[in-house]
């Protein structure tokens, strides 16, 4: 058993998966024309990391209750935990592309962590190993 994909609300497609290929370095596994239960056109996307079984659907929000979640995926709180392996690089990656950083790299014991916010304004800690003593 895995946990295979995870919903994210976003406002529009395109701009999502710019930001996640782009800027996130997600791969775009799917992106098919479907249709809402209704009968509406939409469309299937989901993004993955590199080599990752869990994803995002990118869903565009339908409505005014879906979109008023847009940014707020888990009422303020970190919603995203992304993990990389070299957190400086990473770090410097995102900031060099604007990703804004609402809190600054500190350690835990846990490993390095910095919170930012993707462009809908949910919040994402971005996680390295611990800093060698």
């Amino acid at each position: 058993m895995h946990l295979d994909l995870v919903t994210l609300i976003v406002d529009d497609y395109d701009p999502a998966i710019a930001f996640f290929t782009g800027v996130l370095g997600f791969d775009l596994a799917e992106d098919v024309p479907s249709l809402t239960n209704d009968g509406r056109p939409k469309r299937w996307v989901v993004v993955r990391p590199p080599a990752a079984r869990t994803g995002f659907v990118l869903a565009r929000a339908d409505g005014a209750r879906q979109t008023a979640a847009v940014g707020d995926q888990a009422a303020g709180r970190v919603a995203f935990f992304l993990r990389v392996d070299d957190f400086t690089a990473s770090h410097a990656r995102l900031t060099a592309a604007g990703v804004p950083f609402v809190v600054p790299p500190r350690d835990e014991p846990y490993g390095r962590v910095a919170v930012f916010t993707d462009p809908w304004g949910n919040r994402w800690d971005l996680l390295g190993p611990p800093p060698r003593s």
